[in-house]
């Protein structure tokens, strides 16, 4: 007795190369690597029976594994299990009344293999972006929109993981080194510690997707359903999205903290001696978990697609985003009002600069503050552009702000910060010192070090009691952190 399966509305056995029924290759219609393994698999069901009757020749998409039909006929199989498509709805093709494959549309058999409709086989999100990017636009669009998101995913991950070397850098500075230890790096810690854990889930993500991609076989850009990966890890799968959202929301938060501390140094004095880090504790990493279990919540009984895919175009999206634009629109509010106070204080600077150049200083000085206070990533939240220039410059310039982001912030805070480079100049000096001490002989050692420390040290001393207040020349960024360094105390 032969071993069938049934797939859609007909029936069609398994057998080997000897024409024998077999398990070993038994497949569901979207387990097919190659071309030629689903054609072996369809054995005797590849060119129809030979009762008089016209049939289109088995053939395989690079997706499903379709059986050879009769003329005239529609068949129908259960939509593949990959990313944006749902498994309980059916892909179709026709058969036209000549024994050949229909295209898209009626009458053209131009293409050998002909056209399978997957358009039925979309979530409702998936159909969205289809309609939005896909439909309407030529084969060399469509290839053009398809290299566009590659070469923003590839630049996204260098990215990535620049900013993951740079924070984890910039973190070890501010905690090894004492003397930059005060109350604006240790918030300057907790957002580098946030913004290196969603850096490296999200790494991990983007490298699981390729690796399914892999092995997805010919299925291009596709991941397949027993790929071992991540993606294809039920639960697992779905708890590193929510962590990643989670960690997204606790940057945001850390952004928020940021923007509140620098507000309250330098334009509302509102804190009066050590700031409270309960609060700050509790805002920065506790307030995103209610916020991200109740959107768990809500994608578990109303998202059931595999591994939450294209969840970012759902309504129930935004109660994780909502609190997102929130803190950019209060930081967005902070920043104009430091910028208020920095025009302000360079008019009653000693200076014969116009007002406009003045304002310009000020401007200058308060772009530094937008990758920290997050206000970047207001254009990340925009809707895409549908044609195919708009999407290629909005992709590269959103993804190259969001991904560079950590690079940015540890370059402005951390490595062109005069007193972090102050404090490396001298641990490097002491370093030096110490080798050149150990390495020669006493007498030569003690000439070394009376010389160095008679070149370096004296006019570092010098250097740092001269930069504590700077010149009053109109500038505005040594203005803006002074500001903030006066009324920052050590921990």
């Amino acid at each position: 007795m032969n071993q069938s399966t049934v797939f859609g509305n007909f029936t069609y056995p398994f057998l080997d190369g000897n024409g024998n029924a077999t398990d070993s290759i038994m497949k569901e219609p979207w387990n097919y690597r190659s071309e030629s393994e689903c054609l072996t698999g369809l054995a005797d069901n590849l060119y129809g029976k030979d009762d008089g009757k016209m049939y289109c020749n088995g053939t395989w998409d690079k997706v499903l594994c379709w059986p050879s039909v009769a003329a005239e006929t529609t068949v129908f199989l259960p939509c593949p299990p990959l990313p944006g498509l749902d498994p309980t709805k059916e892909a179709f093709r026709k058969c036209g009344p000549g024994g050949r494959w229909e295209n898209k549309n009626p009458g053209d058999y131009s293409l050998p293999k002909g056209y399978t409709n997957y358009t039925v086989c979309y979530t409702p999100e998936a159909y969205e972006v289809y309609l939005k990017f896909m439909a309407g636009k030529t084969a060399a669009e469509r290839q053009s929109m398809k290299h566009i998101a590659a070469g923003t995913r590839t630049m996204e991950i260098v990215g990535l993981s620049i900013s993951l070397v740079v924070s984890l850098i910039s973190v070890f500075i501010f905690t090894y080194f004492r003397s930059l230890r005060c109350h604006r790096t240790r918030i300057h810690r907790n957002l580098f510690v946030s913004i290196i854990a969603q850096t490296i889930i999200r790494l991990v993500l983007y490298l699981d997707q390729y690796a399914a991609r892999l092995k997805g076989g010919e299925v291009e850009g596709a991941a397949g359903s027993n790929s071992q990966t991540i993606f294809d890890t039920p639960v697992f799968c779905e708890a590193l999205y929510a962590l990643l959202e989670y960690t997204k929301t606790v940057q945001f938060m850390w952004m928020l903290i940021e923007g509140l501390f620098l507000h309250n140094m330098i334009a509302v004095s509102v804190f009066s001696g050590k700031p409270n880090y309960l609060i700050f504790y509790l805002l920065g990493w506790g307030s995103p978990i209610p916020v991200t279990v109740a959107w768990v919540i809500t994608m578990v009984y109303k998202h059931q697609v595999k591994c939450w895919f294209s969840y970012t175009f759902t309504p129930f999206y935004w109660i994780i985003e909502t609190p997102r634009v929130a803190v950019i629109a209060v930081n967005l509010m902070f920043l104009l009002n430091i910028i208020r106070v920095l025009i302000t204080k360079l008019q009653k600077s000693q200076t014969n600069e116009p007002h406009v150049t003045k304002v310009r200083k000020a401007v200058k000085a308060a772009i530094i503050l937008l990758p920290l206070l997050g206000i970047t990533n207001f254009v990340v939240m925009t809707d895409p552009p549908s044609g195919v220039t708009a999407f290629g410059i909005w992709s590269f310039t959103t993804y190259f702000l969001v991904s560079f982001q950590g690079f940015f912030i540890s370059l402005l805070y951390c490595f062109l910060n005069g007193e972090v480079q102050m404090t490396l100049r001298k641990h490097w000096g002491q370093f030096l010192q110490n080798r050149m001490v150990h390495s020669t002989s006493f007498r030569r050692g003690s000439r070394s070090f009376s010389i160095f420390t008679s070149i370096t040290e004296v006019p570092n001393v010098n250097q740092r009691r001269q930069s504590a207040i700077p010149p009053p020349t109109g500038n505005a960024v040594p203005l803006l952190r002074e500001i903030v360094a006066r009324s920052d105390s050590r921990l």
